[in-house]
């Protein structure tokens, strides 16, 4: 029994830390799931507290699964990870049923799972945590008190301090669409031998009060426009497919409305994207963006400024009255630059470099080094 015991949490406490460790690599990706869970549910005023939500159970996480391993305060740590599993698979059964999100972020953007995937993991999970917290009596910490206390200590130290990385300055591994050596506009199609869904047309009716659905293959044969009111026609999916690219939703839009993505990425050279959204960074990074771009300049490089935020709130920045501003998604702005700025170097339409306004200094660097 002890060693079927060790096992377990060894797997549990080795699954945790892991997990842990993939969300602290992107808190901000976790974060951006609970609000999905939040507009879901109508709990829009949770929005503003997402981050912090996401660093603290990221933490958590990390920390409960060095307890598992040390087998530190198993009576204590046993019942909040049987409490926290429970939450966990609640969320990915709810996301199950009502088919969103389809991703859980369990593992963050590294390792996507569906979350049919998740809810399965989690309910091997609250199994294995079911048994510890059977069995937490017998388990034996592996260290005295003291020792114990110093391991999970800096366990929570390197948590916060990686994560606080990781939100100053950009992912340590970028799992993201945009990462450095995409092709933007390959990645905007569809991936080579990819299915497209499946639909059929589909027609909806009400009759005697209730909704009722049918193709044309099955028109029912008392159908008359007296007894079938308010119609409807819509593409219904019969099969998912998984034609979906990598980079969704992103587009460039000028000060006319005009749409000018294909012309910015099929442009040959180099040319730097300054990413920005609501409640930028404010700081000294804008002089190092002001140096940056006059160097650019200088080079014949071209620049702009990607936003989702109005002319009217960008009157303050004077970046904005030295560059042209085009417009973009704020979700497909949020999955390009977790730092917020941040800038994209490109050589066509090929993502060569990026970095967060904290690290603009070495943006610098690099343009200077670029030749005419």
């Amino acid at each position: 029994m002890n060693v079927l015991l060790n096992i377990v949490r060894f797997i549990v406490g080795v699954l945790f830390i892991f997990s842990g460790l993939v969300k602290a690599n992107d808190p901000l990706g976790l974060s951006y799931k609970m609000q999905e869970f939040f507009e879901i549910w109508g709990l829009h005023a949770l929005n503003d507290y997402t981050l912090a939500f996401s660093v603290l159970m990221i933490a958590f996480e990390i920390i409960a699964g060095v307890a598992v391993l040390v087998g530190w305060k198993m009576n204590l740590f046993s019942w909040l990870l049987l409490l926290l599993i429970v939450f966990f698979t609640f969320l990915t059964g709810y996301a199950v049923i009502m088919g969103k999100p389809k991703e859980c972020g369990c593992f963050g953007n590294c390792i996507p799972l569906t979350a049919s995937q998740s809810f399965t993991k989690d309910l091997i999970l609250l199994a294995l945590i079911l048994f510890l917290f059977v069995y937490r009596k017998r388990i034996k910490p592996l260290f005295r008190q003291r020792n114990s206390i110093i391991v999970l200590f800096f366990s929570a130290v390197f948590s916060f301090a990686f994560m606080w990385y990781t939100l100053l300055h950009l992912p340590v591994v970028d799992c993201l669409p945009y990462q450095p050596g995409t092709n933007m506009l390959s990645a905007m199609k569809p991936p080579p031998g990819s299915i497209p869904d499946s639909t059929v047309i589909t027609f909806e009716y009400e009759k005697g009060g209730k909704k009722v659905e049918f193709t044309a293959d099955n028109f029912p044969e008392d159908f008359n426009d007296s007894l079938y009111t308010n119609p409807r026609r819509y593409d219904k999916v019969i099969r998912k497919g998984n034609a979906e690219p990598a980079i969704r939703d992103f587009s460039l839009t000028n000060g006319g409305g005009q749409n000018i993505t294909d012309s910015v990425l099929n442009t040959p050279g180099s040319k730097l994207l300054l990413f920005m959204r609501h409640e930028y960074n404010s700081g000294d990074w804008q002089i190092v963006a002001d140096a940056i771009f006059k160097d650019a300049a200088r080079k014949g490089i071209p620049a702009a400024i990607v936003t989702s935020i109005s002319a009217d709130e960008l009157g303050n920045l004077p970046l904005a009255r030295q560059l042209p501003v085009y417009a973009c998604d704020a979700t497909a702005i949020k999955t390009a630059a977790r730092a917020n700025p941040t800038l994209l170097l490109l050589d066509g339409d090929r993502i060569v470099s990026k970095w967060s306004y904290a690290d603009f200094d070495k943006a610098a660097a690099s343009i200077r080094n670029l030749s005419k």
